[in-house]
């Protein structure tokens, strides 16, 4: 009796496991109006698992019946035949074991067609890419969406046959149709027609298998490049097609068992198939690989590169990449300095990496919130200012680690500390007068430059709690921590006495009102209290899966998700935007890329950023901008790659879930940007693929490499960065995403990548820019400028009070580099952090060099000057950080007085003039700004 009670609870357990989880899965669709997504998902599931499930049970079943059914007359067999005592064991449950043999084989035949849904649903809806492959002249689509299926079946059908044939000699063996004797096996003439067709029935479907394998190598890994090469396309292919002759002829030679009493055909035909196999699909290829092509290897593969070359950029995207001489000299007149002054006035100093600490102490308002420890780079137009500034921005989110221990309760976890709260935002390009951000938003309530529709409360982001029950009954005091009594004040012990409360109203989040939907959470979180509480009622609602790329995820399955989900206020929400990827790693002649080593950089290895999965991809395209509601936890799919063929057939599986590009607002539009993980793959295809001959590609000495970060500690790859810039011969600053290449055995300068990241801008965006640098140049590279940057006397010098002090640490941050007025600018910003609890980098001074020339000043203006030499001593003495806004930090120096601050504004006014006569009106305004800066700090040591 116990055995059957263990089976049934084991069975009730697991059944009723995959109720909550479907029923669970079912209702949170329903809460996103994406049901036809689960409905879609689970139907095309199950109906591949009973198809498989029925194929794979019959063929196996039926194969075992057959030689049961067959098996010689049990009288005839001796007693001492080594195969009887297992004939004695299976022969009284010989029903059930058959049974039993074909459920097994069923179930996981089920399973394995079940987890294939996305592979048949492109077969069943692919569309035509209209290009055609250069060596069948077959549409891509052939390779993209059918190959992968057609594989999928032969080898399944393969491997029944295999698993059919195994079993059916064991049964005859069993059963006496089989014996083993001194002169070898001996067949009963039902084992030989049965084991020689299903034999015959495998060679067919190897045949088949020969068939696709000469398409399989439009996109083979294993030769010198992807794709074809020369020994493929006139010895494997042709090889190819031999062994599917053969392969034919071997099973017609195993299928006249049927009519002749002998192997000798069948061994004839399998012979013939394994000598062939070994001379024209083996041997022939390495023959000719090695004493044909390898001798004269760059002319018999240079058309099939040329192929491998064009097919790589095209399914990358980056066939129409624009190359440019760049002469990169370092030396510049004033004039060019001053034509150039408005690029280098707009671009991006704060660090994102460095920041969120100053986010976090500054912005925190209490410590139940936190910022992401990498921000996000946008760009917003602030004021009557036309031009979009960049900015950097981020969600000020709940985080329960920062409560105390004493209120870690359930309640307080899952049904009071639900929620964050706006977001902070500051100038890319400005500091305050002691360094610190300057906002462009702030506070709760939020102030500042933005505006919100409504309070911007955040229940859906990165560091949302994993699930929370929102809603009170009728007429109840609310209970959620809202805003913190006293604005932005951080007093008191952060619990929700010293907070406004709040309701939940969004129409995000599962009803759970009543006690069935109630028991189902309680199983699917493991936790009984969302029964037993009495915080739970008839107007509860469960928000759970609030993270942006896992709602995304969820409702496009089909999607490869980018690794850095940004927020953005648009129309005045606060919403998450997701880029989101079709793929395939079967187009033809595209070299094949793994997308986590493409991704990989500082970012990704810190956590800062997901790293993609390890998935070896040949085409990629951005086809899906996501936006998520920060709010309510709406997701929203827009069409961005109108011509993908990949997404118009995931738009066929599941209509009206992707809307069109024009249901796009143009307040959306303004944030949408060019992603960084796309960026980052086609950086890393570029490496290499920049070059087009064929000839130069072979001889492989024009590859680049991808620096690793200066700024950071291991051997990481730089990863790109958001700034806003103007390209040489472009006189408007636009929002791109640059990196820069060295020479593969060198650390100078090779190039420098860019793209336009602005979708507004419809007719350049998307348009990658290479800048290359004559090959004997002298510019640097990143590492080479830091060294350069650390070494300078000027620098030092600057930076001497704070490497004495064993108060403060010097925190360098991303070195941008930047094409400008003909030459090459780096630009690094230094931060200083006073060691102790709650402080945080502030930015101190800018470096910048052009070539030989180092300059340092506390804003960009002074340090290109300084690096130039058109105004010597520009540089004025160093402020101190002070995290508290005071004058006068104890950040390791000493304070400057009164009249020192007095003195500079002098200064500063002087250059100003001067800057005016010279008709220099971007140095005349900073100088000004500079001015103003000093004399408030003079006014305030006069007032104490």
């Amino acid at each position: 009796m116990l055995i059957p009670t263990i089976v049934t609870l084991a069975a009730l357990l697991v059944l009723g496991s995959l109720f909550v989880s479907l029923w669970t899965e079912r209702l949170w669709y329903g809460s996103v109006d994406f049901q036809g997504v689960f409905t879609t998902v689970l139907l095309t599931r199950s109906a591949l698992f009973v198809v498989f499930a029925l194929f794979g049970a019959l063929v196996v079943g039926a194969n075992v019946w057959l030689a049961h059914r067959n098996r010689p007359n049990p009288l005839g067999l001796r007693r001492d035949d080594p195969a009887a005592r297992y004939r004695m064991a299976i022969t009284p449950i010989a029903k059930w074991a058959l049974i039993a043999v074909s459920a097994f084989v069923g179930f996981f035949s089920g399973i394995i067609g079940s987890s294939r849904w996305e592979t048949f649903q492109l077969w069943r809806n692919g569309e035509p890419f209209g290009t055609k492959d250069p060596h069948f002249g077959k549409d891509v689509g052939f390779y993209v969406f059918d190959m992968p299926w057609l594989q999928f079946i032969v080898s399944f059908v393969f491997a029944l046959l295999l698993i059919s044939a195994i079993a059916v000699v064991f049964v005859h063996y069993v059963f006496g149709g089989i014996r083993l004797g001194n002169k070898g096996p001996s067949f009963s003439r039902a084992a030989q027609v049965q084991v020689a067709v299903l034999v015959g029935l495998a060679m067919l479907v190897r045949a088949a298998n020969y068939w696709l394998d000469r398409y399989a190598l439009s996109y083979d890994t294993s030769g010198l490049f992807d794709g074809i090469t020369y020994t493929a396309a006139n010895a494997e292919i042709p090889a190819k097609n031999i062994l599917m002759v053969v392969a034919i002829l071997c099973a017609l030679m195993f299928f006249s068992t049927i009519f002749l009493r002998s192997w000798t055909l069948p061994a004839l035909g399998l012979g013939l198939w394994f000598l062939t196999s070994l001379l024209i699909g083996a041997a022939w290829p390495a023959i000719m690989q090695q004493f044909q092509v390898n001798p004269s290897e760059p002319d018999r593969e240079g058309p099939y590169l040329e192929k491998n070359i064009d097919g790589t950029r095209e399914a990358f995207g980056v066939a129409d990449v624009e190359t440019a001489d760049y002469s990169a000299k370092t030396e510049l007149t004033p004039q060019e300095l001053n034509a150039s002054a408005e690029s280098r006035v707009s671009t991006r100093l704060l660090d994102p990496t460095l920041i969120s600490p100053a986010f976090q102490q500054l912005q925190q308002v209490r410590g139940y919130y936190t910022v992401q420890s990498t921000l996000d780079v946008d760009r917003y137009a602030i004021g009557d200012d036309p031009q979009p500034q960049d900015v950097i921005i981020a969600a000020r989110e709940v985080d329960l680690d920062g409560l105390q221990s004493t209120q870690r309760t359930w309640s307080n976890d899952h049904t009071v500390y639900t929620h964050g709260y706006g977001v902070i935002a500051a100038y890319g390009n400005k500091r305050g007068s002691q360094g610190e951000p300057v906002w462009v938003a702030k506070d709760i309530p939020p102030t500042g430059e933005l505006e919100f529709e409504k309070a911007p409360r955040i229940y859906f982001g990165e560091k949302s709690p994993s699930y929370s029950i929102v809603g009170r009954p009728d007429g109840a005091n609310p209970i959620e921590v809202d805003t913190p009594r006293g604005g932005g004040s951080d007093e008191g012990d952060g619990t929700d006495g010293d907070s406004t409360a709040n309701t939940y109203d969004g129409k995000g989040g599962v009803e759970m009102g009543s006690l069935f939907r109630q028991v189902l959470y309680a199983f699917k979180f493991a936790e009984p209290k969302i029964v037993l509480s009495d915080r739970v009622n008839s107007n509860s609602k469960i928000i759970y899966d609030r993270h942006p790329r896992d709602r995304v995820r969820k409702v496009a399955p089909w999607l490869t998700l980018d690794g850095d989900t940004y927020p953005a206020v648009v129309d005045g929400r606060v919403v998450w935007i997701v880029d989101g990827y079709t793929t395939s790693n079967s187009y033809p002649y595209s070299e094949s890329r793994s997308l986590n080593e493409a991704t990989s950089d500082t970012l990704t290895d810190g956590a800062s950023q997901i790293a993609l999965p390890t998935d070896q991809v040949n085409y990629m395209r951005n086809s899906v901008k996501a936006v998520v509601d920060a709010y309510d936890g709406t997701v929203k799919l827009y069409e961005w790659d109108t011509e993908d063929p990949i997404l118009k057939t995931w738009s066929k599986v599941f209509p009206d879930v992707v809307e069109p590009k024009s249901e796009i607002s143009e307040s959306l539009l303004q944030h949408l940007r060019y992603p960084v993980d796309l960026f980052k793959v086609q950086r890393d295809v570029l490496s290499r693929y920049h070059v087009t001959n064929a000839q130069t590609f072979y001889e492989d000495g024009e590859r680049w490499k991808i620096p690793e970060d200066p700024s950071a500690s291991g051997n990481t790859k730089q990863p790109p960065y958001y700034l806003s810039m103007s390209r040489p011969g472009e006189e408007a600053s636009r929002f791109s995403l640059t990196s820069v290449y060295l020479p593969n055995n060198r650390q100078n300068l090779a190039s420098f990548m860019s793209v336009n990241s602005e979708a507004s801008d419809t007719e350049n965006y998307g348009k990658v820019q290479i800048l290359e640098l004559p090959s004997d140049t002298r510019v640097g590279g990143p590492n080479q400028i830091a060294a350069q940057f650390e070494s300078d006397a000027g620098v030092r010098a600057a930076l001497l009070q704070y490497e004495q002090s064993q108060n403060t640490r010097i925190l360098r941050g991303n070195l941008l580099t930047l094409p400008v007025g003909g030459a090459m600018l780096y630009v690094q910003p230094i931060y200083i952090q006073r060691v102790g609890e709650g402080s945080y980098p502030v930015l101190q001074l800018i470096t910048a060099t052009f070539g030989d020339g180092v300059g340092v000043g506390q804003t960009l203006d002074e340090a290109l000057r300084s690096a130039l030499g058109l105004e010597p001593n520009a540089t004025p003495p160093p402020e101190e950080p002070t995290p508290d806004g005071d004058a006068g930090g104890d950040a390791g120096g000493e304070t400057k007085t009164a009249e020192q601050y007095l003195a500079d504004a002098s200064r500063f006014y002087d250059q100003a003039q001067a800057a005016l006569e010279d008709g220099d009106l971007a140095t005349y305004q900073a100088r000004i700004d500079s001015m103003a800066e000093a004399l408030e700090a003079a006014q305030r040591l006069l007032g104490e």
